[in-house]
């Protein structure tokens, strides 16, 4: 069965599927968890400090392989996943099918789409003492002048959108932020657009950001290198939206 008659009709050429949620890092559904997650996933679970942190980690990547298994039609302990250079993980079997994970603290969300480069990060917003520091570090000229004179009660939510619309894009690459998050620099006017990235990733233009607006207190973005008319959004709760 090819990976076309696999998927089906559950992710269109044109659509970027999105799941999204709340992890609960409870023991009721530790074990099944667990249990679906190979052998590499095991032991960075356990290089865990904490037990939360291992729990959620457990949590992550066990929902993840039974949500890719329920788009495969496959066993969750039978998905091959691998990871790039970088870290940057896909399916060995179906490398056509891109997909990217990212959690912060109780969120996560992942997304799903084909014959891409596709990146999200979801961050959970936090005051920070050093975002200025930050700032002058991460961002680009046009970014650290549009976030200075911004008035100051705005200025730690601006951090956080720029933040993960940046991260999304270097996941997006597979290079990780050794690409330089001062280098990858977005239009503070139109935040869909890039500026400047690194000269390896290709020509800004080439590349597609968007904003996902996933409630309040936390920022999220996706990139692809494909435009995509239709991105859909997912609860994890709700099985039926797979």
């Amino acid at each position: 069965m090819t990976i076309e008659e696999r998927v089906g009709p559950l992710l269109q050429n044109n659509e970027v599927k999105i799941w999204h949620g709340q992890v609960t890092a409870e023991d009721t559904f530790y074990k099944a968890y667990w249990d679906v997650l190979d052998e590499a996933e095991k032991i960075q679970a356990n290089k865990m400090h904490g037990a939360l942190l291992h729990k959620r980690y457990v949590e992550i990547h066990g929902r993840t392989r039974q949500l890719l298994a329920k788009i495969l039609k496959l066993a969750p302990e039978e998905i091959t996943i691998r990871k790039a250079e970088h870290g940057k993980p896909y399916l060995a079997d179906y490398p056509e099918l891109a997909f990217n994970l990212s959690h912060s603290a109780e969120k996560m969300m992942m997304a799903l789409a084909w014959n891409c480069r596709v990146g999200v990060d979801i961050e959970v917003i936090k005051q920070r003492i050093n975002v200025t520091g930050l700032v002058n570090k991460c961002f680009g000229e046009e970014e650290i002048t549009y976030w200075n004179q911004l008035p100051s009660t705005e200025k730690n939510d601006a951090f956080y959108r720029f933040w993960t619309r940046k991260e999304a894009f270097v996941k997006a690459t597979g290079n990780g932020i050794v690409l330089g998050l001062n280098h990858c620099v977005i239009n503070p006017e139109n935040p869909k657009k890039f500026l400047r990235i690194p000269s390896q990733c290709g020509k800004p233009s080439e590349w597609h950001l968007q904003d996902i607006d996933l409630g309040d207190g936390v920022c999220s973005a996706i990139v692809t290198d494909k435009l995509f008319t239709d991105i859909k959004l997912i609860a994890l709760k709700d099985e039926a939206g797979i």
